[in-house]
């Protein structure tokens, strides 16, 4: 006679109920940190709820974004260091959210794995709830789905969602821009979360590991080195947007500098930006090396130390560098707008490759 088969449960088959609900408790004071004016912040519901008029908006339109961290998780799962990559997630959509001239309101995340580990998923809220902070956005719900098979070991993925407004009337959208107008360039603090399934590949062909030493910055592991977090403009761009004189604003994403810049210009009009007006950090100038990648290549896949570009007008360019530059970012002017039909990048000479 065949024994009964034992009662199947969704711990057993490799989901726990009370893991996802301890860290729903880790996390809520992180979230209740972010509460801003129109959101309380609070989580357990089935819904979040804003109050754009407490808000202080009076006729407002929404804007809406959506993206992730891409593979260079891979590099933060490897180490085990997950402080980092919630604030990349968190900058990679409210970076978006503030070209168009908007203020960042609330903000939700989806975090994905086969086996949930507490400790590493509060690390992950963590660095999201410091981000939000940081660009005074509401962190008021999100998704933890744990859902082995799905996943291998220890990995998940992360995507965000921010909502943010701007007055009717005031949404930036390049219309504006025109022939010999100043475009400005806002330091970045490295690779931010662009082009790591190529960083991936260009370190193993150097033959390194994530705990070697960098090799472009002394003192750092290349992990360290690697998970440096994506820049968050938005408190120094906003200063600039009410100040006035900001005709565009792009943040330099995938498709790096000749991709990004031209969605913000009208038809044309084109860029030309010159290489030489600033630094080539050590990092892009290694994996240029290590890769060999041209300069278009290079410019094509990251932001070679570039990650938000202002165009102004040449009568506004130094009060609003200088607005940037009093919210802590290194700004300088680094091209022109002129005819044509794509960013056109020139000074590369000193560039590897």
């Amino acid at each position: 006679m065949t024994a009964p088969r034992p009662p199947l449960s969704y711990r057993a088959a490799g989901v726990d109920i009370d893991a996802g609900n301890a860290l729903v408790d880790a996390i809520k004071p992180l979230a209740k940190t972010t509460a801003r004016p129109g959101a309380d912040a609070g989580l357990g519901g089935f819904g979040a709820l804003f109050d754009l008029k407490a808000a202080g908006f009076a006729d407002p339109i929404l804007v809406a974004t959506t993206d992730g961290v891409g593979t260079k998780l891979k590099i933060a799962i490897e180490t085990g260091r997950h402080e980092t990559v919630g604030t990349d997630l968190v900058a990679m959509c409210v970076n978006d959210l503030v070209v168009q001239g908007a203020e960042p309101l609330f903000f939700l995340d989806y975090f994905a794995t086969g086996k949930l580990e507490v400790a590493a998923g509060r690390a992950i809220v963590a660095g999201i709830a410091e981000a939000c902070r940081a660009v005074g956005c509401a962190l008021v719900g999100g998704e933890t789905a744990e859902m082995p098979g799905m996943y291998a070991a220890g990995d998940y993925d992360l995507a965000g969602f921010a909502v943010g407004a701007a007055e009717r009337g005031r949404l930036l959208d390049g219309s504006t821009v025109a022939e010999g107008d100043i475009v400005l360039g806002l330091a970045s603090t490295g690779l931010h979360s662009n082009g790591f399934s190529l960083v991936r590949r260009a370190v193993e062909t150097a033959g390194l590991g994530y705990g070697d030493p960098a090799p472009f910055a002394p003192g750092a592991s290349l992990g360290e080195a690697l998970l440096v977090p994506t820049r968050l403009y938005v408190r120094s761009c906003l200063a600039a947007i009410r100040r006035g004189g900001v005709k565009a604003l792009a943040h330099i994403t995938g498709g790096g500098l000749l991709e990004n810049i031209p969605r913000v210009l009208p038809p044309g009009l084109a860029a030309e930006i010159d290489a030489a007006s600033w630094p080539l950090p050590p990092v892009f100038r290694w994996l240029a090396e290590t890769a060999r990648l041209g300069p278009a290549e290079l410019a094509r896949t990251f932001n070679c130390g570039i990650g938000m570009v202002a165009v102004v007008a040449p009568g506004e360019a130094d009060a609003v560098a200088a607005v940037l530059a009093g919210e802590g970012e290194t700004v300088r002017p680094i091209g022109r707008i002129g005819r044509g039909d794509a960013t056109f990048l020139r000074g590369t000479e000193g560039w590897p490759g």
